[in-house]
């Protein structure tokens, strides 16, 4: 039995047979790595990354620390930010303002003359 006819005999037949079973543990090994790396997730492991580093480091307390920083800071800006939108709509508006209604406003709030 020469090769070819081995070929036909042997492989050729079973080829969609072989394909399957290296699809089928392909299939099996990644559902098995995603399976791991969630459970990992799922109770705060650190996820390895390329070279052995810790891509998601546990949270100690400086971390913790760091965040709630961080989280004032954000907050303290954000009401600056708001606070200098209400000026910048005051500019706004006294700069697109007609002359004459800057006027009468000015003397409306300075009140009658005596």
């Amino acid at each position: 039995m020469d090769k070819t006819d081995m070929v036909d005999a042997i492989i050729m037949p079973n080829l969609p047979w072989i394909i399957g079973a290296g699809l089928f543990i392909a299939m099996i090994a990644i559902g098995g790595w995603i399976f791991t790396t969630w459970l990992r997730v799922r109770h705060g492991y650190p996820l390895d990354g390329a070279w052995g580093q810790a891509v998601y480091p546990q949270k100690n307390e400086e971390m913790v620390e760091r965040i709630k920083l961080l989280s004032q800071e954000n907050a303290q800006l954000r009401a600056e930010i708001g606070s200098m939108k209400d000026r910048l709509a005051v500019v706004e508006r006294i700069v697109t303002d007609e002359s004459h209604q800057l006027t009468r406003d000015i003397e409306r709030l300075r009140g009658p003359a005596n």
